[in-house]
Formats: structure tokens, sequence, C-alpha cells
């Protein structure tokens, strides 16, 4: 306890913030050593995801101090790599993302490293055009994504031979050790300086016009799809609103109460929307003014739910599945490249569906599954399409080497406007796509827990006894932890059943998950979907 106690005063020596410094005050006048270990215990590791945690005083908190740590050691990973490093930091609003941003602004300048911060708070995919536009050395987004509220985040990305994209290993252990070493020391004792500059206006105007070319200009004269847009409670909106504006589209409908940022929330439980009930406001708007396609952003922008009609579901609307939107989109895009006469990959995370490995193939492109995250995604050669199917898609490699959830809205109500001139609608392409690529089914289990050993314990548990069948079909494991000549080793386990069904298990990189990837494959879509019902119930069974 002594030593617990002699760690967290030396915190809080060294905190700026008054509001974690009361918070570890009041922990140590009460003498609260539960609450003492669970922030000063262990550290919030820095990976491949940089960093992400609940904000709250100690080390394994988001918090002023962790931040300044992370600022300094990855300025010194910067400096140690070349002569004139550079760097451009973007932030969301959630709590504490401007005052976050602007430490490492300070922190970084000081250390000799140019920088350019964003002045307001801006979409992940705008930060990342903007670090291939300055052609930065690296970039920082400050961001929890679609957390919850009382979490916030710090990713990383570097320029150069990893072409602006997320970092992978060895990159993250890196700068993890230079991390280590700035924590030996005070952050009071790290100069800070001013003599940062502020991220140009035009970078923003310039990720606008160049994602409006995505699409063609859209003559007022036709009539297009009705669509109704949410940022859920985010940044979104106005890049959101400007981009359609130059894509020559009609500004849609937006769903008021999530108009504003607002780092509460308040009208979802998960800013999420693949969680359940998170688009319920966007379905209730899209009723009232009878819209035909519904499109909702996560809070920083770099994800895309879809919403259309459907006459069975309960809301009248329905999300489409992130490897449903990937299928038209994958199509789009290598339509375009056929068409434009390019060659290139098309690619996806191991975890979404294999019908895009079937349109690359009909389209005579390359193909490539990666592992899960966009990190990996992006670094595919010769990238002409990529996505993840929890909502990511990267319509635009070369200049935004990220999932960008504004672009891909654009590209979603452009197809929807052109199917709707021709008296159809998404829902009728999705089957013609169908039809076209084969026939899959995907869905997914997610347990969130509050004892992350609860997902070592099952991951554990299958790993050492294996089912032979599942849902009465032979089942083959392929541990991913070992790794192959086409992946490196990640914690996973795959299952493919010898019907055509597949299962992925791994944990979530970024939330307190165990997450379940089922697939079916079948001839035609009705069987698909009652095989992965099937599925769904066995895998329930065996995971509980």
């Amino acid at each position: 306890m002594n030593s617990l106690i002699e760690t967290a005063k030396a915190w809080l020596a060294q905190d700026p913030d008054p509001e974690t410094r009361a918070e570890l005050e009041a922990l140590l006048a009460a003498g609260n050593e539960d609450e003492l270990t669970k922030r000063f215990g262990s550290r919030l590791e820095f990976g491949t995801a940089g960093l992400r945690g609940e904000l709250g005083a100690g080390s394994n908190r988001m918090n002023r101090v962790l931040v300044a740590q992370a600022a300094v050691g990855l300025a010194r990973f910067l400096i140690e790599r070349e002569d004139k490093p550079s760097i451009v930091i973007g932030f969301d609003a959630r709590k504490n993302s401007a005052i976050f941003a602007r430490d490492s602004a300070e922190l970084m300048a000081e250390l000799g490293v140019r920088v350019w911060l964003f002045d307001s708070a801006c979409p992940t995919p705008v930060l990342a055009f903007a670090g291939k536009r300055l052609e930065a050395s690296a970039g920082v987004m400050v961001t929890a994504s679609h957390n919850p509220a009382n979490d916030n985040g710090y990713k990383v990305y570097l320029g150069g031979s990893n072409g602006g994209s997320q970092i992978v290993p060895p990159q993250d252990a890196q700068i993890a050790a230079h991390i280590k070493a700035a924590a030996a020391k005070s952050i009071a004792e790290f100069a800070r300086s001013q003599s940062f500059e502020r991220v140009p206006d035009e970078i923003w105007q310039d990720y606008v016009m160049t994602a409006a070319r995505l699409v063609a200009p859209y003559p007022a004269s036709k009539s297009g799809c009705k669509i109704v847009y949410t940022p859920m409670h985010g940044v979104g909106l106005p890049t959101a609103i400007a981009l359609f504006e130059a894509a020559g589209m009609p500004r849609p409908d937006i769903v008021a109460e999530q108009a504003e940022p607002d780092p509460t929330f308040p009208t979802v439980v998960f800013p999420n929307p693949e969680e359940a009930g998170a688009m319920d406001l966007s379905f209730a708007l899209a009723r009232e003014v009878d819209a035909d396609l519904v499109l909702a952003n996560d809070p920083d922008a770099d994800r895309l739910a879809v919403g259309i009609p459907d006459a069975t579901a309960v809301a009248g609307f329905r999300r489409l599945t992130g490897d449903e939107v990937g299928l038209i989109l994958g199509d789009w895009a290598a339509a375009r490249a056929v068409k434009d006469s390019r060659t290139g990959s098309l690619a996806c995370s191991i975890v979404s569906s294999s019908a895009l490995a079937k349109v690359a193939a009909k389209y005579e492109l390359d193909f490539k599954a990666t592992l899960t995250g966009f990190k990996w995604i992006s670094k595919v050669p010769e990238l002409i399409f990529g996505y993840e199917e929890a909502l990511g898609y990267c319509l635009d490699p070369e200049h935004t080497p990220d999932k960008d959830g504004i672009s891909a809205a654009v590209v979603v109500a452009g197809i929807a406007n052109e199917l709707a001139t021709r008296g159809s609608n998404l829902a009728e392409h999705l089957t013609q796509l169908q039809r076209k690529h084969g026939f899959f089914a995907t869905g997914q289990i997610s347990i969130r827990v509050d004892d992350l050993s609860e997902i070592d314990r099952m991951m554990t548990s299958l790993r050492s006894a294996p089912p032979t069948s599942i849902d009465g079909v032979a089942a083959t494991l392929t541990d991913l932890a070992l790794g192959s000549d086409e992946l490196p080793p990640t914690d996973g386990l795959l299952f493919n059943l010898a019907d055509r069904r597949r299962v992925i298990v791994r944990p979530s990189g970024t939330e307190p998950k165990l997450k379940c990837y089922l697939q079916a494959e079948a001839d035609s879509q009705d069987v698909a979907q009652a095989a992965l019902r099937n599925l769904d119930a066995a895998m329930r069974a065996l995971l509980v």
C-alpha cells in the first residue's frame, strides 16, 4: 500500500489538470486502495491502436500526464528517424480532446518537431488526408472513435514508407519504448513552445473537393433519393454537408437531436451505429419525411452505417450490415477501376465477407485478406478499395489512407441516386449483386465484459479444447496466433465448417469485448440466412 500511495503522490505532483488532481486527492484522503490499484496497478499500453481508455487520474487512464508522456515519446521517436520531422495533430469533440491535442503540439514543438495543429475539431479522415497532403512525418488524432462517452484515445499515423497510414509493429513497440523513457521524468520538467502552426484552411477545402470527385456531379434536374443523415453527436456534419454540396446533391435531412457535437452522447447508450438502438432517431426521422436512405457517421466520422426501407422491420428501416455495404461499394469501386483501365487490389479484413474476393475475381483484379484494422488494409499495394465489416470503408487510399465514413456516405448516396433515376433502389441492387457474386450471409456475436480476464478464459478454453463440430457439422480449427505465409500472427481462432460456413473468434482491439464473426455461403440468400441463424445459435451456446 505504501508504494501505491507514493506512486499516486508522485503522479499528483506532476498532474496539471484540476479535475484529475481532485479525483486523486480524494482517493488518497480516503485511503481507497481498490480504486488506486485500478488506476496505478497497470498502465495503458501503447500499441498499434495507439492509446485508448477511460478518462481519469493514473497511469491506467487517459489524462494529461499520460498524453504528455506519449507526445514526448512520439516526438523523440520521430527525431530519431529523420532530421526534420513534422507532425499534424487533429482532435474530435470528446472531453479533453482539444486539451490533449494542444499539450501534444506544445511539447513536440519545443523538442524541434514541426507541428501543424487543427484549430477546431475535425473528422478523423480529414486528419489522415492532411497528413498525406502536408507530407508530414506523422499524424495524431485525439479520439476514442465510437467508444463510450468517458473514453478518449490517441491514434498515430506515420508518413514516408508507411504511406501516412496507422502504425504497425515494430513501430508501436519502438514508440512505446520512448514513451516509457519519457515517463521516468515528471512532465513538469518538459518545456513547452507555442511555435506550432495551424493547419491551413485549404486542407479541409481540398479534402472536400478531392472526395467530391469520387462521384459524378449530380444534375439538379434529376429527381434522386430523399436522405436522412446523422453525425451521432460527433464532428462529421459540416464536412458531410460541404461534400454533398460539392457533389451537387441536395442537402439531406439532419437528425436535429444529434446534429451538434456533444461528448456526453445523450441520445444513445453507445455512440456506435452498430449498437442496437443507436439509429432509432434516424429511422424515426426517415419515417417522418418518407426518406429512401439513412446515412449515419460515428462521432469521429471514420465509419458509416446505411439504413434502407424495410417493411418487415419494426422501425420500417433496417441497417445494412458492413459486409452488405462493402459489397455495394466494392462492386462500384471495381467497376470504376476497370472503366478507367486501372489495375490493383481489393482488400478486406479476414473477419469480413468472402464476397469481396468474388468481386475481385469477376473484375479480374487482385484480392488481399488482411488482419483486422485499417492499419493493415491501407498498406495493401495498389489498393483500389478496402473495407472491414465494422462499417469502415476506404474509397480513396491515395489521398486518405484510412477508413472514411464521409466520402463513403456521398458515394452510397450517389449510387442510390443513380438507381432512383432507373426506378430501382439499394435493396434491389444488393439482390442483383448477390446473384452476380454469390450468396453470403454474415453476422456477429459480441460479448462485452467488465473483467478482461474473462476474454482470456474464453479464448484459452476454445484453444485447449476446440470443438470438432459446430451445429452438427465437422469443423477444422486454424489458430491464427501461429501466423502463416499470408498473415502475421494475431490472437484469433478460425473454424472452417464442412458446409462452407466459417467462424472467427477474437478479442476486440479497442473495446472490452470478445467478438465472434459468422459467415454462411449457400446457393440462395434464404438458405444462407437460415444457415447463419443456426450457426449463431450454436456459437452462443458454445461461448456461454
